[in-house]
Formats: structure tokens, sequence, C-alpha cells
């Protein structure tokens, strides 16, 4: 008799931060620079430190979520299981949305930056190009992308150690426009705008997106109920490190630093510190980094769509069909490689926004899971249970709301409308598989109605 097939446990807790790290990306605090100085008001540290504030309380909840629910899902599964499957399912779908924007984000910065380096180039042809090579590589070598992560992630934290290495140089030596490397101006100043941090915060929470993106490898990892928390928390401190040390080197060494296009601003900042040379390793770090987030958001979503087929909450036909050679999701990843063609019109600021909305709406939820798992439906209400299960996620819940509500009004309004969409959606799918299953049903109850007359 065969068995059916299974994940096999096999991932250690190094491996999990590593793969959390990978599928981060830490070159994204170089990639959203320009758009989150704005937003922020130059006050890019104390929105990162906010951001982590809020991060944090989440990560708290998805450690508590992964405990109750030790399988692949995150966000979906918990609110499913937890709140309730009309809820999971919005949950999913507003996910969807942060997940078809991830490639958007990784081909758009390639195209810009590489455009930048080869102005002769229109950014149109490097979208397109990368577009192509994303989807080929996901359809037949995503075993080969998958080690190139790796090494990605080891080349990008060195470029940002040799960049705040350099930074430091710069301030110690009388070279930039502060000679103290300790200061608390990044985070306290007569330009501080608190409406502008938490609008900075509320945008760049989604480059800590990766932490949560380790719940889906529970199923493989060993021990997950105590592996998946430590890598959680782990992830979370790697980046905020990294994030808050090149915003606090940067804000006192350049206070006055200015550009022109928020898209490629980080490049100019790079130039600024480095020069020619570090600046054309910038761009092959970045090229490397926008590669692997390609691969691995790509990975993400049509894997994504494939378990909303399965579901049967996207056409089932369609979404779960896999290549009988390369045994990859091929009608997805074409799905979403046309979609991502949008990288063409849209520019980076909305797509980093929409990102946010699904990011943000998800840690909303999974904070409000808990109370609803441990809370609610256990009772664990003990003094030590009331702020482990309701005063703690209340907080991050509330505060990932408050941040919600600070994204661009545009923003809002067009996740809602998505939002909206998908409920109609779910409605009329409802409705006609009703109808559907109504219609089947009938010949079999005159049928047995016949019988029944027959026999008396």
């Amino acid at each position: 008799m065969n068995e059916k097939p299974t994940l096999v446990k096999s991932l250690k807790l190094q491996q999990v931060v590593f793969m959390g790290l990978a599928w981060m990306t830490p070159m994204i605090y170089f990639t959203v620079y320009g758009v989150a100085f704005e937003a922020a008001g130059g006050m890019l540290a104390a929105a990162y430190v906010t951001a982590f504030i809020a991060i944090f309380f989440t990560a708290y909840s998805y450690s508590q979520m992964v405990k109750a629910y030790p399988i692949s899902g995150s966000a979906y599964i918990y609110t499913k299981k937890a709140v309730h499957p009309i809820a999971g399912y919005l949950v999913g779908w507003a996910l969807l949305l942060d997940y078809i924007f991830s490639p958007i984000i990784a081909i758009l910065t390639f195209g810009i930056f590489m455009n930048t380096e080869f102005p002769s180039i229109p950014v149109f042809v490097w979208i397109i190009l990368m577009n192509v090579v994303l989807a080929i590589v996901n359809i037949i070598g995503i075993k080969s992308a998958a080690r190139v992560s790796g090494l990605s992630v080891l080349f990008q934290i060195a470029f940002i150690i040799i960049f705040c290495i350099l930074v430091a140089k710069d301030i110690l030596t009388g070279q930039a426009d502060s000679n103290s490397i300790f200061s608390l101006t990044p985070f306290f100043n007569d330009h501080l705008s608190v409406s502008g941090v938490l609008s900075g915060a509320a945008l760049i929470c989604f480059c800590f997106l990766g932490f949560d993106a380790v719940t889906t490898m529970a199923e493989e990892t060993i021990k997950a109920k105590k592996t998946i928390p430590k890598a959680i928390y782990l992830i979370v401190i790697i980046a905020v490190v990294m994030y808050v040390s090149i915003s606090y080197l940067s804000q006192i060494a350049f206070p006055n630093f200015t550009f022109t296009n928020p898209d490629n601003a980080a490049y100019s900042l790079v130039q600024l510190v480095g020069g020619n040379l570090l600046s054309s390793l910038f761009i092959m770090v970045l090229i490397l980094a926008t590669f692997t987030q390609g691969v691995s958001s790509v990975t993400s979503v049509s894997r994504f769509l494939f378990a909303l087929g399965r579901e049967s909450i996207l056409p089932k036909k369609l979404f779960t069909t896999i290549h009988p050679k390369y045994k990859t999701p091929v009608s997805n990843i074409l799905f979403v490689s046309l979609i991502s063609l949008s990288a063409v019109f849209i520019n980076l600021d909305s797509a980093v926004l929409f990102v946010s909305f699904g990011a943000l709406t998800a840690f909303t939820f999974v904070n409000l899971s808990v109370i609803f798992h441990y809370y609610i439906k256990q009772k664990k209400r003990s003094p030590k249970e009331t702020f482990m299960y309701l005063i703690f996620p209340l907080i991050g819940a509330g505060f990932i709301g408050w941040l919600l509500t600070l994204l661009d009004k545009t923003t809002l309004m067009i996740g809602m409308i998505w939002v909206v969409i998908g409920f109609a959606y779910l409605l009329i799918k409802s409705k006609w598989e009703g109808a559907r299953n109504r219609k089947f049903a009938l010949p079999e109850v005159k049928q047995e109605k016949t019988m029944s007359d027959n026999l008396t």
C-alpha cells in the first residue's frame, strides 16, 4: 500500500532564520529608501524604531499562533481557524494584494537601478527582461535559485556592513557634516514630526516581511513549536539592527542630504559615501538581491495562488495545475508574470503602499487571532494569561491598525475596494456553487421518492 507523500521535518533554527532573511532581502532598505525618507520627513531611524515596536508585538502574536497551528498557511490559516472562515478568506484576499505586488517591486527596482547605471536603455526593457527571466527560472530552475538566495543574503549583509563602516569613518575623520558618532538627533530634533514618523513607519513595516514567511515552513521544521518562534524573534532583531544602523549613521553624517528622484535616491546616497567604486558594487549586489527577491516573490505568490485554488477559493482547474515534467504550477507563474508587466506603468511608491496595506491587514488579524484562540475560545484568563493573550496582542492589533489608517488615502480606498471585490466574489461563488449543488441533488431526491413510492 502506497502512503501519501508528506513534508519532511529537516530544517533547523539557523536554516529557518537564513531562509527568512533571504525572503526579506536586507537590501530592501535601499530599494525603498527615497520613498520612506520622504514619508518619514527624513527621520528614518525614528521611523524604523517605531515600526520595530509595532512589529515586535505582531512577532509575538505570530510566535503564539504557530504554537497553536504548526502548519503552513500563516495569517490566512490563523484567522480562519481562530476567528472565522470568512474573516480568514478576507485576510487571505488582502494578503493576495501583498503577494502580487512583491514581485512587481523587485522587477521595478531592477529596472530603475539598471536604467540609472545604463541610461541609454529604457526602464521598460529591463522590466520585461527581468520578468521573462524570473518566469523561466521559477518554471525550470527553482532549486538552483534557492541555493543562490543563501549566497545573496551574505553579500547583502556584507555590503551593509561595508557601507556602515565607510559612513562611520567619514564621521570620525571629520569628512562628514558631523564629527560625533553619538547623537540623539536621528531620533529627536527640531524637525521631528510625529505624524511623519508614524507615516514612515506604516510604509516601511513591509521591510520586516520575512519573519512571518517562516511560519509557512512549520511543517518542514524540527520542533516547529519551539524553533519557529525563536527564528521569528531573531529575524526581527537582525533586521532592526541593520535598518536602524544605516539610518542612524546616514542621518548623522549627512543631515542635509537631498535627492531629486525618490526611486533611485539610494544610489545618490551610496555614491556620496563611496564614490563610483561603492556605487558599482551597490548595483551588483542590488541586481543579485532583486533577482533572488523576485524569484522568491514569484515562487511565493504562485504557491499562494495554488493554495487558494486547492481550497476552491480560486478556480481549481486553473490554479492547481502542475506541470508533469517540471512539477511547478506553470499556469500560476505565467499568470503572475503577466500581472507583473504592470511594473512598466506603476511607480515604486504605489507598489510599496499596496504591499504595506496587505501586510498590515494580515498583521492586525494575527494579533486578534491570539485573543480569539487563547483568551476567548480556550478561556486562558489568569492574570499572567490575560497579559499574554489579551493585553499584549491587543496593543499589537491597535498599533498596527493605527499604522494601517496612516497609509495614503488612495491606497486605503483601493485596498478597501479590493477587499469588497473579494467579498462580492465570495458571495457570487457561494450562490453559484449552492445552485449547482441543488441542481445535481434534484435527480437523486426524485429517484429516492420514486423508489419509496414503489415500496409502498
